[in-house]
């Protein structure tokens, strides 16, 4: 006799613990918390850069300011001047810069500590945390990139911090993942290590890339401590120092000063300067947005 076929009820029909739905109703209630606490100032500041010096009301009518009443004289402002479009380029020859040392430095730092047979491997992997767990200070720092003759030099913001240990850890996380039996039939069949990590690991690690050049792309793009001490001439300034100078109501450069800009409220300006900084992190987001996850949790599975 043949034997009967199992009945497997449709999806609609199994029935959700109680308990599962409240976690889940639960849940979305706080990500749309979460959400309305992002969007909310998000949203306020991309309004009041583009309040007119007219406007009279309080903060909360600016947020719904018709939009054919918006005013771009702050930003028409920030890009007019000279101090401001030298302080983007400076930001964005430091991020481009360094992503692209702090990755050459780390891919092999971090297929290195992955490699099992590496002699003294258990050794290495204790050194590297060392720099992790016990900061050396900001005095030998300076006194380290003084002695390198990087200050003065935008390179003095990215070589410091071009290797981070925990960068490093999840990347060897996730070599460690990809199948021994790739590496091994590179070897093999003769390759050296640079050409397995070249010809099989990094077209197998994508995800990992982007995410770990994304999370140096936004330290990077946000240093405000390492520009501050190391860079003292005024054509040096990345995009951050430059925010907190217009923050604080100082001048865009030594002969500007914000309070004389024409149509553009003081208020519009630090605003539109503030949402203009967040602009590159905003777009590269979502094209790295489908591999941050997965080269995260793949990267974290192994330590």
């Amino acid at each position: 006799m043949a034997k009967e076929k199992q009945y497997k009820a449709p999806a609609s029909t199994i029935k959700v613990p109680a308990s599962d739905k409240a976690f889940y109703a639960v849940l979305d209630v706080f990500l749309v918390i979460v959400l309305i606490a992002v969007v909310i100032p998000l949203w306020s500041t991309i309004t009041l850069s583009f309040r007119p010096s007219t406007y009279i009301g309080t903060n909360l009518e600016g947020m719904f300011l018709p939009f054919w009443n918006w005013s771009t004289a702050a930003y028409k402002t920030l890009l007019g001047n000279n101090g401001f479009i030298l302080a983007f380029t400076n930001s964005f020859k430091i991020l481009i810069f360094g992503v692209a040392s702090a990755l050459i430095l780390t891919v092999p730092m971090a297929y290195g500590l992955s490699v099992k047979t590496l002699p003294g491997r258990k050794f290495l992997n204790v050194f590297v945390l060392i720099p992790y767990l016990f900061n050396v200070g900001m005095i030998p720092s300076y006194l380290v990139v003084r002695s390198l003759g990087l200050t003065d030099h935008l390179a003095a913001v990215f070589i410091p911090g071009a290797i981070s240990t925990y960068n490093c850890i999840i990347m060897r996380g996730f070599f460690e993942g990809i199948p021994g039996e790739l590496k091994e039939s590179a070897r093999i069949d003769g390759a050296p290590e640079w050409m397995v990590l070249i010809r099989i690991i990094l077209p197998l690690s994508k995800p990992i890339l982007m995410t770990i050049g994304l999370y140096y792309g936004v330290s990077f793009w946000n240093d405000f401590f390492h520009a501050m001490l190391y860079l003292n001439k005024s054509t040096l300034q990345p995009l951050p120092i430059l925010l907190r100078n217009i923050l604080l109501g100082a001048s865009l450069n030594e002969n500007l000063d914000v309070n004389a800009f024409g149509e553009a409220p003081i208020s519009a300006i630090k605003a539109a300067s503030v949402f203009m900084s967040a602009i590159p992190m905003i777009i590269a987001y979502p094209f790295i947005q489908k591999y941050f996850t997965k080269g995260t949790l793949l990267g974290s599975v192994k330590g």
